[in-house]
């Protein structure tokens, strides 16, 4: 393993003091417990969007707190829930008056860590549970993934609640859009978790591992590697089939890295998605590609598709300003 670490019990301590120093006009650290909050202050009676979960997933969390998205994120450790008092004590640092609103991935020890949170709570409070991953069926036992989507919700969620839209206004529309967006990805390698020195799970050059979450956990089913438009079809196939998206609708089309692989070859896979569903009559009328919700250093890429209206655009486009997207300002 090459990686560039003092010592791996420090890491995330450190990786946090640096993110922090690198961004001191946005964004502050909080080392016991650990949490990144915004350094300006909100309007009185503004709603607080907190999220969070286990490291490796950089920028997300971290990187989208500030104006139009989330006012504090509780990193843990690699791959690891972050815990209830890092998140109370988030939240009780950047209440307004507004309330809190959690946006919380669908994963067993997020959802636990943040309800223990939330049940210790003294000020009006509602969660958002992203679920956007069409890899798992609605069926299954615990529910879909939280994955890439969850930036999309943070931001046009942090954009209402940077207009003044109350609580109960924040959950609904974050419910929406996590109906509304949907995300498949794949991986054409594991990671490697620093304290275990090795790749997560084996794979061999002419394989790939299809409908992977983002903790470096084996796919739904392994497959020959294939062409870039194949693996695209079948990608973009998986998420039609579930939003059914209607001719003329609106979307948003969003490429993420999982950390290993050249924007060269996302954008190659933006090209071939927003084709997929160009034939097909959807409108990709907003489009984000990058690294965003990573996997350490997985190479792979996920797709995420959201259905968007007007009022959504709106929010997509209105200002924002934080460490990773920054427009409008």
């Amino acid at each position: 393993m090459k990686k560039f670490i003092t010592n791996i019990n420090s890491l995330l301590d450190e990786s946090l003091c640096g993110f922090a120093k690198a961004h001191a006009d946005i964004v502050q650290l909080n080392t016991q417990p650990h949490f990144i909050k915004r350094i300006n202050s909100t309007a009185p009676g503004k709603v607080a969007l907190i999220s969070g979960g286990g490291s490796g997933h950089e920028p997300l969390h971290t990187g989208f707190v500030g104006l139009g998205m989330l006012d504090a994120a509780c990193p843990g450790q690699i791959f690891t829930s972050p815990t209830p008092d890092q998140m109370l004590t988030a939240a009780q640092a950047v209440e307004n008056g507004g309330g809190v609103l959690f946006i919380v991935k669908n994963y067993a020890g997020d959802v636990m860590n943040f309800e223990i949170a939330a049940e210790m709570l003294d000020c009006p409070h509602e969660t958002i549970l992203v679920s956007d991953d069409v890899s798992f069926p609605k069926t299954h036992s615990t529910g879909r993934r939280g994955v890439a989507g969850t930036l999309v919700i943070e931001k046009i969620v942090g954009a209402a609640a940077e207009k003044g839209a109350d609580l109960a206004t924040c959950k609904a529309l974050g419910d929406r859009v996590n109906l509304f967006t949907a995300s498949m990805g794949v991986a054409l390698t594991s990671c490697t978790v620093p304290a275990l020195g090795k790749p997560t799970f084996d794979i061999s050059e002419n394989e790939i591992e299809m409908g992977v979450g983002i903790h470096g956990e084996r796919g739904r089913e392994r497959l020959a590697m294939s062409s870039a438009t194949e693996i695209v079809d079948y990608l973009a196939s998986c998420i039609d089939d579930d939003l059914k998206p209607q001719k003329g609708q609106m979307a948003l089309l969003h490429i993420n890295g999982f950390g290993a692989t050249p924007l060269m070859e996302l954008h190659l896979i933006y090209e071939l998605a927003s084709r997929f569903w160009e034939k097909r009559g959807v409108n990709i009328c907003r489009s984000l590609v990058g690294n965003y919700t990573t996997s350490l250093d997985m190479a792979g890429c996920s797709i995420t598709l959201s259905l968007l209206d007007e009022e959504l655009i709106r929010l997509w486009d209105a200002p924002v300003h934080t460490a990773t997207l920054r427009w409008g300002c």
